[in-house]
């Protein structure tokens, strides 16, 4: 019996687009919500929201079998870490901060058995192999990983065909927000130069045969970057989508 098949790895390969969602609470019962809701995808996040091993590793049980997929966001591109997410179940990956083809080859083998790897074998111990059911696990693990890398500096802009070239890079994930920061526009996505440099760099990831992909909070920015090519989307962010009902429901009732 081989390794569950990767269903995003697969849609992406197919050409789809798949729309996502973030996920911050830290919690399963919103994630859960968030797979109902018929998102493709989710970032359980680890850089900006308080999650941690535990809490990522339980929602990826509420997710397992859902027609959602998880995409985990780690803060950094540790192997130790990389491994641990895996042997929890996560199967897709998004590490930001990615600026050159040698950090970005780190993480491919990070994410791989051996020889293509160095991931440590211990699956035994791992939901990944549904705790030794699946008997065939660490020789078909590699095939259903897939690897998402953040491009969000000037840096990672400039070393963007290297990334591209490095095989096993599976989706370029442009981050906006810290893009404008380095370009010296902090908070502010829409100027002219950051908004050609995010085009332009659409354009070169789709170009290469990779599947570029982004975030945006409001649906014309969303739109826009799908008609720029981003097959990867994600069009909003749990907490942010409570903390803009809730401030809308409390000023309709004071003003009211």
């Amino acid at each position: 019996m081989p390794a569950p098949e990767n269903r995003l790895k697969s849609a992406l390969a197919r050409g789809e687009t798949l729309i996502g969602c973030w996920a911050g609470f830290a919690a399963p019962y919103p994630t859960e919500v968030l797979a109902e809701a018929g998102f493709d995808w989710l970032v359980i996040d680890a850089e900006h929201a308080p999650n941690d091993l535990g809490t990522i590793s339980v929602q990826l049980g509420v997710l397992r079998g859902a027609a959602t997929q998880a995409v985990v966001r780690l803060p950094m591109g540790e192997t130790w870490a990389i491994k641990q997410v895996l042997d929890a179940g996560a199967q897709t990956l998004l590490i930001p901060m990615v600026e050159s083809a040698a950090q970005a080859a780190d993480l491919v083998r990070a994410m791989r058995y051996p020889p293509e790897g160095v991931r440590g074998s211990g699956a035994a111990l791992a939901r990944a192999s549904r705790f030794s059911g699946i008997p065939d696990y660490i020789v078909t693990a590699n095939a259903q990983t897939c690897l998402m890398v953040q491009v969000e500096t000037r840096a990672g802009l400039d070393a963007l065909d290297d990334i591209l070239g490095v095989d096993g890079v599976d989706v370029v994930f442009i981050g906006p927000s810290d893009l404008a920061a380095d370009m010296g526009h902090l908070g502010d996505a829409t100027v002219p130069e950051v908004q050609e440099s995010i085009r332009d760099a659409l354009g070169r990831i789709a170009a290469a045969g990779r599947a570029p992909g982004i975030l945006a909070l409001d649906h014309d920015t969303a739109a826009r970057y799908r008609d720029w090519g981003a097959r990867v989307l994600a069009v909003g962010i749990d907490v942010v989508l409570l903390a803009e009902a809730a401030r809308a429901l409390a000023a309709r009732w004071r003003e009211g």
